[in-house]
């Protein structure tokens, strides 16, 4: 039977339609289809659903409460409210189907039921769906942590970036970490995120939602160290507070302690923190009750510990007690391999923590930091790409935004040629000079392999073959 043109652009028969073709489309899709009236028996089951439900007839289910057919249903809720369940998970004869529950109105808008449609029987599907969420849920309970805890860490292993394998070996040995509740030395040239490390492994660990407490030992007087670390009891010397004060190790209670610049603690303290080590308890200045403590301490160092003890200036019995777990951390110069994840990072940071327009490093940038030593590592790689943010006007920086800020009279490595102190050129031919050792580099470093070579530099292929013989380079068989 045709349908009349007239009723065809009827916007209320066009309606009336979109609703039986959806209907039908989600009862073909779906696993199962149940309905329910307004006071929650049954009206309608599809025959795909009489397996699941344990039944083999429709008639068996029609007429009976949904509790009876489907135990701890939610569906007599949303008759009652009104509201849908849009997307749910189910458990329904030992299997998880996942669900959508919707009301069922009248032409007056009025609740007359509820509808239910199994949109799958099978969770195999979901999962990458569900790991984000469950992923989420994480985030979420970390970010309330913090904006709750002001002694909480911020950092992850999502934020200690680079593959190159020194620093895969020490996320690999952090991860370890996190999974015990063991003593963690971290060691490593300054600047090479000894911190943010040790966040990371209290962030990854049972201890998460406890306090993160770092004290870095050689800025705390000598005078005032041991009541910073043990506490203070009420009156315990003249000018103590009358209350007391709590220690570094009762405010770490149940979470982490992070002791950084370990090698510059005096000795005297030094069997204090053993004894706290081994016996999980303090007793505070002035006083002479013992009080137990549970608190991991990751500590840090960028001395040799060794040759400390071996010099009598650091106690090898607490050497051994920190040193349960080392874990190295490479300098910058070593994972150069990792500069341009690095670089993107920390500028997402530094954008982020100021009134900064979006920064873009390009390949003769990294060219550039990729020659000096960073005896500074991260840290100072931070400071000098903040320090050429602020002095950009485009934020788009290259080679030349670091020449003119890079230390004067510290290490290059792979300096090109030096000329004689009264050269001067002009800009235009040592700016050519500059790429040409550029190039020189990139092959020198890929052992002649063109697309090696270009893809450090980030070009193309035919951009490096250009430049190439621009400069009269020539490349050898490896390059073919």
């Amino acid at each position: 039977m045709s349908v009349p043109t007239s009723a065809v652009s009827d916007p209320a028969y066009l309606r009336a339609r979109a609703m039986v073709t959806l209907f039908e489309r989600l009862e073909n899709l779906c696993e199962g289809a149940i309905a329910i009236d307004r006071g929650g028996r049954v009206v309608y089951v599809n025959e795909k659903y009489l397996a699941s439900l344990g039944l083999r007839h429709t008639a068996e289910a029609i007429g009976r409460p949904i509790e009876e057919i489907i135990p701890n249903s939610l569906m007599r809720k949303v008759a009652e409210t009104g509201e849908p369940i849009l997307l749910d998970i189910m458990e329904l004869g030992g299997e998880q189907l996942v669900v959508t529950r919707m009301p069922i109105e009248d032409e007056n808008r009025k609740v007359i039921g509820a509808i239910g449609f199994v949109l799958y029987d099978h969770l195999e599907s979901l999962k990458p769906l569900l790991a984000r969420v469950a992923q989420l849920e994480s985030d979420l309970r970390l970010a309330r942590r913090q904006l709750s805890n002001a002694r909480a860490a911020r950092f992850t292993f999502a934020d200690f970036v680079g593959t190159t394998p020194a620093i895969a070996q020490a996320k690999e040995l952090a991860g370890r970490a996190a999974r015990q509740s063991v003593t963690v030395l971290l060691t490593g040239e300054t600047g090479t995120g000894k911190e943010m490390l040790a966040q990371a492994i209290h962030n990854a660990s049972s201890r998460a939602d406890k306090p993160f407490v770092s004290v870095n030992v050689a800025a705390i007087p000598e005078t005032l160290i041991e009541s910073e670390f043990f506490g203070t009891a009420p009156g315990a010397y003249t000018g103590a507070d009358r209350k007391g004060r709590e220690g570094k190790f009762r405010i770490a209670d149940g979470g982490t302690l992070f002791l950084d610049e370990i090698g510059e603690m005096p000795l005297q303290l030094q069997a204090k923190l053993l004894r706290v080590l081994q016996e999980r308890e303090i007793e505070p200045l002035g006083s002479d009750k013992i009080s137990k403590v549970d608190v991991r301490v990751i500590a840090a160092t960028n001395v040799d510990l060794r040759k400390r003890v071996s010099d009598g200036a650091f106690r090898p019995d607490l050497y051994y007690r920190l040193n349960v777990l080392s874990v190295d951390l490479p300098p910058l110069r070593q994972c150069l391999d990792d500069l341009p994840d690095i670089c993107a990072r920390l500028l997402d940071d530094i954008s982020a923590s100021g009134d900064y327009v979006k920064a873009k490093i390009t390949p003769s940038a990294l060219a550039a930091l990729a020659r000096y030593d960073w005896p500074g590592n991260v840290r100072e790689l931070r400071n000098i790409l903040e320090r050429a943010l602020i002095l950009s006007d485009s934020g788009r920086l290259t080679g030349d935004d670091f020449v003119r800020i890079l230390p004067v009279g510290t290490e290059v490595r792979l300096a090109p040629p030096a000329r004689p102190a009264a050269a001067v050129v002009p800009y235009a031919e040592a700016e050519a000079e500059f790429e040409k050792h550029t190039l020189e580099q990139a092959l020198a470093a890929s052992n002649g392999q063109i697309s090696e070579a270009a893809k450090m530099l980030r070009i193309s292929r035919a951009t490096f073959y250009k430049k190439l013989a621009k400069f009269g380079l020539a490349t050898g068989p490896a390059s073919v």
